[in-house]
């Protein structure tokens, strides 16, 4: 089959041209490295069938459909960039083609050969090229788009205009670049902070910024605080220039970006009054909130719900500080047939308004957990919208007046038997398709199992009496107990439990290791009564065990794998164990179940 490249169009591209759907062939692909996040980043080499190029890189959300389709794919680019940037070595203007949106036209294996005979495309060649006809997107507006000629905080202008110089897309921003501009869209700006430290005191604020490549982080300080806080506004449109850029902290950034930028002394700032269509009011990564269950804690989300119930304001004294503090909490669900609350403090508390069940979007909520359940917070960087006008807001209005509204959920904020822990809930099959264990660090997760055999064998010992050692005793045979841990004797001792246990789900059957407080749970007696009554009956201990036979419990479990005479297994420990409340795992099945039909 002949597939038809889009001939010349690298060529007016990388000269800065703009040109529709060209279709090009990815001729291969190398792993970048890409700073702090866990997130790929790829270097192509592409071709139109006239010419290649190496200075092309690929958007994060499209690595998996090219990385299945493979070297040779043809792909027809909806959306792209080019960018300018100066190189460090050579000291001249080289661009970068980053691929935002590519539809497959066919894939490598098809394929199978690269089309045509294309050759490197020259620096003589771009500059060369003819000036584009329609003007690109990277570039910023013409002058009478721009009515803003400088910084408004005071009324003067020693800056130069950046109106007519070339724009970069935010997610070509690095550390290792000096001369930059982007137009950006601010989406959110916080409250202005104070500190005071050995060091000293300041204030900082931040604002979330957005262009059609992707989003970042901007904070100012001290001075620049007042220097731009009043200047920036939400919805509006800047260049901006000569900022600091680092290692994004995601600790308190949901924002998918490496890198965030600081304010400098040097930094320009101006508005551009015309609004452009193309930049994105918002940038959201939205997660369903069954997958919040699986999420650590202090881990930051965007999430698009349904307000299904709202408590009423309740105000209460810190125990601290003794100041009066406002809180509400809000159920959200979503179309995972899952729950969550979410927790408003002060204003936000008294402002908002759940009547007529309305849409909540929020970026950057923070996770919080409590008593095994996970639950959401709001920063001051978190930005929250009721009934945005998007279309995952449609979408979510829809399924919740249709079919949501009468649907059963499971609370992934409840305290229950269901799900106790912050662990993922995996079946045995799930745990050994995963891996689990074989890492250098300890994997826990949360299953739902029947006990098959729980062996009588070495059930309890006798240890150490002190509170805070359970190291086991020797008997001394004269009434005294010697532990060589602390090193003392004593006259009494106390009993420990040590079990193996088989235990079965739907998928499969593993053995667990359990220690006392867990034991106590499963055979519903406490160490000290198991140990007498094996002190006066030998035969005591198959008879205890024998009751808990085929009994039911949530277990988190903890595996890891260890060496034993230089053969390495898989040892798995039951660090708690709950008993299962029937009618939420019920619910907790019937969500799975719709999960997976849909």
């Amino acid at each position: 089959m002949t597939y038809n490249l889009t001939e010349g169009c690298l060529e007016t591209i990388m000269a800065g041209g703009d040109v529709s759907n060209p279709i090009i062939q990815i001729l291969g692909m190398k792993k970048i490295q890409s700073g702090s996040s866990n997130k790929e980043r790829f270097r192509l080499v592409v071709s139109d069938g006239k010419h290649t190029v190496s200075q092309a890189m690929l958007a994060a959300q499209n690595n998996e459909q090219i990385l299945h389709a493979g070297d040779n794919t043809v792909v027809r680019v909806v959306r792209f960039i080019s960018s300018a940037f100066n190189n460090q070595n050579s000291g001249k203007e080289q661009r970068i083609l980053l691929l935002l949106e590519v539809d497959i036209v066919a894939p490598g294996n098809v394929v199978g050969r690269q089309i045509g005979s294309p050759v490197q495309l020259t620096d003589s060649k771009k500059n060369e090229s003819a000036a584009p006809k329609k003007v690109p997107q990277q570039y910023a507006p013409k002058p009478n788009e721009v009515a803003s000629t400088g910084y408004n905080y005071s009324g003067e202008n020693n800056a130069p205009s950046l109106e007519n110089q070339m724009v970069h897309p935010i997610t070509s921003l690095s550390p290792y670049q000096n001369k930059w501009i982007i137009k950006a869209r601010v989406t959110n700006k916080s409250a202005i902070r104070t500190w005071s430290n050995s060091r000293g005191e300041g204030k900082l604020f931040s604002m979330d910024l957005v262009d059609s490549s992707g989003e970042i982080r901007c904070t100012a300080f001290r001075e620049q605080v007042d220097k731009y806080y009043d200047y920036v506004q939400v919805d509006k449109i800047y260049f901006i220039s000569k900022c600091q850029l680092k290692a994004a902290n995601k600790k308190f950034s949901s924002l998918k970006n490496d890198y965030e930028m600081t304010t400098t002394s040097e930094t320009i700032i101006q508005e551009c009054q015309s609004d452009d269509t193309a930049i994105p009011t918002t940038c959201f990564n939205f997660v369903t909130i069954d997958k919040i269950s699986n999420m650590e804690e202090g881990a930051l989300v965007d999430i698009c719900a349904i307000c299904k119930n709202v408590s009423d304001v309740q105000v209460f004294q810190a125990k601290t500080t003794g100041r009066d503090l406002t809180k509400r909490d809000v159920a959200l669900v979503d179309q995972s047939n899952t729950s969550i609350n979410l927790t408003l403090w002060g204003n936000e508390a008294l402002s908002f308004d759940g009547i007529n069940n309305p849409v909540v979007v929020i970026k950057g909520a923070k996770i919080g957990e409590f008593g095994g359940g996970k639950s959401l917070s709001c920063l001051s960087s978190t930005l929250m919208k009721i009934n945005p006008d998007i279309p995952e807001s449609f979408r979510i209005r829809g399924w919740y007046d249709q079919v949501g509204c009468n649907e059963n959920v499971v609370d992934i904020s409840a305290k229950s038997g269901l799900s106790p822990f912050s662990s993922p809930w995996l079946s045995f099959k799930e745990v050994k398709d995963k891996g689990l264990g074989n890492g250098d660090k300890a994997d826990y997760y949360q299953t739902m199992a029947t006990i098959l055999l729980m062996r009588s064998e070495n059930l309890t010992y006798k240890a150490c009496p002190t509170e805070s050692c359970n190291k086991k005793v020797i008997d001394l045979e004269n009434g005294m107990f010697r532990c060589e841990k602390c090193n003392r004797e004593y006259p009494n001792f106390k009993y420990r439990l040590l079990s193996s246990i088989n235990m079965a789900d739907w998928s499969g059957n593993t053995w667990v290791s359990t220690f006392t407080s867990e034991a106590e749970t499963i055979l519903g007696m406490t160490a000290q009564e198991v140990g007498e009554q094996i002190e006066n009956n030998s035969e005591a201990a198959a008879n205890i065990v024998e009751r808990v036979n085929f009994k039911q419990f949530v277990f988190k479990c903890r595996a890891k794998m260890e060496t034993y005479n230089d053969e390495a297994r898989l040892k798995t420990i039951a660090v708690e164990v709950k008993p299962v409340h029937f009618k939420e795992y019920n619910n907790y099945l019937i969500g799975r179940i719709k999960q997976l039909m849909s």
